[in-house]
C-alpha cells in the first residue's frame, strides 16, 4: 500500500487522541464532591498502632478511614485506618501516601475540581499528589475493600491507592511487574522512614494477597498469595471470614498476617500468619 493512503488513517487516529485528551480535560469535579481538609484540631481518643495521635478525617468505609497521624511532633502522615471505634482493639495503618515526607500543622488535602488529590503543606509545598489534573476524573471513594480511587465518569479508575503499597497488602491487593513491585519496611515505630527490609516481586507478572471461603457455607476462610503461574501458596485458614486481612512486612524484616474479626469487640485482631515464627529473619 502506498504511503499516501496510510495518511487518512494516520489523522483519524490522531484526531481521536487529541478529541479523547480534549474530553477529559474538559470532564470536571461536581463542586459538592470537592473538598479541602485542615490538619487541625483535638486528636483522637482511641488506641492506634505506633502510639500514634491522629486526626480522622471524613472518607470512610467501615472499618477503613482516611486520617492525619504523627509519631514525632509536628511530623504528619495522610494514611488509611483500619479498624473501628466499636472494638476496643487497636487501629492499624494499612496505606500512607507520603513516608518519608512528612506535613505539619495546617497541612491540607485538597480534591479540586480539575480531579487532583494533593497534600501539601500550610506554605503550599506540595508533599504528594495523584497526579490525575484533568485526566477526567469525576469521583474519589474509599471502597468495601481498603482500595482508594479515582474514577472517571463511567467508573473506570484513573487512580487506586492499592497501585502504590508501602509495607501492606491488603486482600486483593497486589506487588505487580512494571508497577508496584516492591514492600519496604518501616524504619522504626517512631521514625516514619523506609526501613532496610524489602520484599520484591521478582520477575512474575503479579503476586496476589487473596482471601475465599473454603466452602460455600463459608466457615473457613483460605489466605493465600495467588502467583501469576497458576501456583496458590495458602498461608493460614481463619474459622471465620477473613477478607479483612492484611500482609505486613514489619520494622523487624518478619512478614506477617493480621486479620480482623470486625463481629468481636475485644481481641478482634489475630496473626493469622507468621513467615519467621522464631522473631527475625
Amino acid at each position: 500500500m502506498a504511503p499516501s493512503q496510510l495518511r487518512p488513517v494516520s489523522l483519524m487516529v490522531s484526531l481521536s487522541i487529541f478529541s479523547f485528551i480534549a474530553l477529559a480535560a474538559a470532564v470536571t469535579v461536581p463542586l459538592s464532591s470537592t473538598f479541602k481538609y485542615v490538619n487541625e484540631g483535638e486528636f483522637g481518643d482511641y488506641i492506634v498502632e505506633y502510639g500514634a495521635n491522629y486526626r480522622v478525617l471524613d472518607p470512610f468505609n467501615s472499618p477503613f478511614q482516611l486520617c492525619f497521624y504523627n509519631t514525632t511532633p509536628n511530623e504528619f502522615t495522610l494514611a488509611l485506618r483500619m479498624g473501628t471505634v466499636r472494638s476496643t482493639s487497636t487501629m492499624r495503618w494499612v496505606w500512607e501516601a507520603n513516608r518519608g515526607n512528612p506535613v505539619g500543622e495546617n497541612a491540607t488535602l485538597t480534591f479540586g475540581e480539575d480531579g487532583n488529590l494533593v497534600l501539601a503543606d500550610a506554605d503550599g509545598r506540595i508533599a504528594w499528589q495523584t497526579s490525575t489534573a484533568n485526566k477526567g476524573v469525576v469521583h474519589f471513594q474509599v471502597q468495601p475493600n481498603g482500595n482508594m480511587v479515582l474514577q472517571d465518569i463511567k467508573g473506570y479508575f484513573i487512580w487506586q491507592s492499592f497501585d502504590y503499597p508501602t509495607d501492606t497488602l491488603l486482600v486483593g491487593q497486589s506487588l505487580r511487574a512494571g508497577g508496584a513491585a516492591r514492600l519496604v519496611s518501616r524504619f522504626s515505630e517512631k521514625q516514619n522512614s523506609n526501613g532496610p527490609f524489602s520484599v520484591k516481586n521478582g520477575r512474575l507478572q503479579y503476586v496476589t494477597f487473596q482471601s475465599e471461603p473454603v466452602t460455600e457455607e463459608g466457615f473457613s476462610y483460605y489466605l493465600s498469595l495467588e502467583f501469576s503461574t497458576g501456583v496458590n501458596a495458602i498461608l493460614a485458614t481463619p474459622k471465620y471470614n477473613s477478607t479483612l486481612s492484611f500482609l505486613r512486612l514489619g520494622v523487624d524484616g518478619n512478614v506477617k498476617v493480621y486479620t480482623y474479626n470486625d463481629k468481636v469487640d475485644i481481641g478482634a485482631w489475630e496473626v493469622t500468619f507468621t513467615l519467621f515464627p522464631g522473631g527475625k529473619p
